[in-house]
């Protein structure tokens, strides 16, 4: 396999896009998932095809599942496969469990723990006719500490760390690895307004006395799609400057 084409959700900004051009960096041509911002993936395109990449900009709900098979069609027709996938997409909002909206409980599951498993389903057939593959879920911090403000975010994130450990227990024997990555506070425009209302706090909470940068969390993720990570499967990765010890 040479290049490995890989799929990033959520790639148009953040660590999505961080990761994407990383991935490029490595060697894979890449599709650029996003859901609005078609300005801002495009832009990431450019930046992959500099490098002298193939990539594809590519718009998908995640949350629904005839939208990720379109995606995923059209990927192995246009690239020629699909080797890794990394579940980036997201969602954003907090309220506590006597204010949450229903909606909102269901529109978090569905984007984050739905979505991941729609498009798990949908790359593996691919991965497992390479007998080569590599799954990387985004999770949070949020995941291992829980949520006073967001239950709904934390129990999404909880339940990709679940999907992570079976789908790596089943899919071992074809060769594809399946891990979390689980960020801390991270400079991204989904954190700016948290940072810029209690940076100060939140960056005294944390040993290393700082967040991290979108890039510092695409090495790991880079790593974790590599041959040389192809012994770990089934793990969770924390990267949060140190705040999980605490």
């Amino acid at each position: 396999m040479n290049p490995r084409i890989a799929l990033v959700t959520g790639a148009s900004r953040g660590i999505g896009a961080a990761t994407a051009i990383k991935l490029a960096q490595q060697g894979c041509d890449v599709a650029v998932n996003y859901l609005r911002r078609a300005e801002a993936a495009h832009a990431v395109v450019r930046q992959i095809e500099s490098l002298g990449r193939r990539a594809l900009a590519i718009q998908a709900d995640v949350s629904e599942y005839a939208q990720v098979h379109r995606m995923i069609e059209t990927i192995v027709h246009e690239l020629g496969g699909l080797h890794i996938l990394v579940n980036n997409a997201g969602y954003s909002s907090h309220g506590g469990i006597e204010q949450l909206p229903p909606e909102e409980w269901a529109r978090m599951l569905a984007v984050t723990l739905n979505g991941a498993f729609y498009c798990a389903q949908l790359a593996v057939p691919s991965m497992r006719q390479a007998r080569w593959g590599r799954i990387v879920n985004i999770s949070s911090l949020r995941a291992l500490t829980g949520s006073a403000h967001s239950p709904h975010y934390a129990t999404a994130k909880a339940g990709v760390i679940g999907l992570t450990k079976s789908l790596a227990l089943e899919l071992a024997p074809y060769n594809i690895t399946v891990n979390a990555v689980a960020p801390g506070y991270t400079d991204t425009e989904m954190n700016r307004k948290s940072l810029a209302e209690k940076g100060d706090q939140i960056r005294s909470s944390i040993p290393l006395k700082r967040v991290a940068r979108p890039e510092e969390i695409a090495s790991v993720i880079a790593f974790l799609c590599s041959d040389e990570a192809g012994y770990i499967t089934g793990e969770t990765i924390s990267v949060t400057g140190g705040i999980y010890m605490r």
